[in-house]
């Protein structure tokens, strides 16, 4: 059972809904947490509007009350009111072990900014609780403070992070660098890399593929796998979902639903 904490995103196509879409087809129970309702489809966002701080806490603590949650989820937190409140309600679990895989939602795919600014200093702090944390390239840089260009930068920046924050792993995205393969690097604390890469697919920028590639590391934690294992399962689940995409019109839609 995995507990998402995420925004909510009408079209389907991100946020909590493709974290359940995703949870569902690896075979593990989702439960969600709403941090804020976004009127949006792959071509814009039209707002953003938060929930209260203590509602988003409410549901955290009784999900957790009432389920054994193996793995929690983060996504879209938004506001420093938010990030603290489900920092507190998610103390408990993290006290017992319960793996935290955090999505720092702060920069789309199309580079549109989805976090106050006040809140980016909040985020610095929560994420040192987390178990993985997973940047796309421009997220990393603004951790970092430095851009990153190639894939060089991206196993140095990888590696900075990992050992300033005392993450026990960060996964720095590498699909928006222009190179023939989508590279991602996992980067320890003890200083060690692994690359996961497959052959880019031309042609597609579908939005949600940060949330679907961490919801699937969380359902991988979720079921006993390692984090080795984990991020392995969701590079070929965001990878299956890209290759097998729906075309709507102008828009490509990720498919997280089972070959059925």
């Amino acid at each position: 059972m995995v507990l998402t904490i995420a925004g909510s995103d009408n079209s389907g196509g991100a946020g909590l809904q493709a974290d359940l879409k995703t949870f569902t087809t690896l075979g593990v129970y989702g439960t969600t947490a709403v941090t804020c309702v976004v009127a949006e489809h792959p071509g814009r966002v039209l707002n953003i509007t938060p929930i209260a701080p203590e509602r988003v806490g409410d549901q955290i603590r009784l999900v957790l009350e009432a389920f054994p949650v193996a793995a929690i989820k983060t996504g879209m937190l938004y506001s420093a009111e938010i990030i603290a409140a489900v920092a507190e309600a998610i103390g408990p679990a993290l006290k017992r072990g319960v793996p935290l895989v955090v999505d720092p939602v702060m920069v789309a795919s199309s580079g549109k900014v989805l976090m106050k600014k006040d809140a980016i200093v909040m985020l610095r702090k929560f994420i040192a609780r987390a178990s993985i944390v997973t940047p796309n390239r421009d997220e990393a840089a603004l951790l970092w403070g430095r851009e990153i260009l190639n894939l060089e930068t991206l196993e140095e920046a990888a590696l900075a992070l990992a050992k300033d924050f005392k993450f026990p792993y960060i996964l720095a995205k590498g699909g928006h660098l222009k190179t023939g393969r989508a590279v991602d690097v996992l980067a320890s604390s003890k200083g060690k890399l692994r690359h996961y890469s497959v052959k880019r697919i031309p042609g597609i920028d579908p939005h949600g593929t940060g949330c679907t590639y961490s919801a699937a590391i969380a359902a991988g934690l979720a079921k006993g796998l390692s984090m080795e294992q984990s991020v392995a399962l969701g590079k070929r689940f965001i990878t299956w979902a890209l290759r097998k995409r729906f075309e709507i019109g102008p828009y490509q839609l990720l498919n997280q639903l089972p070959n059925l």
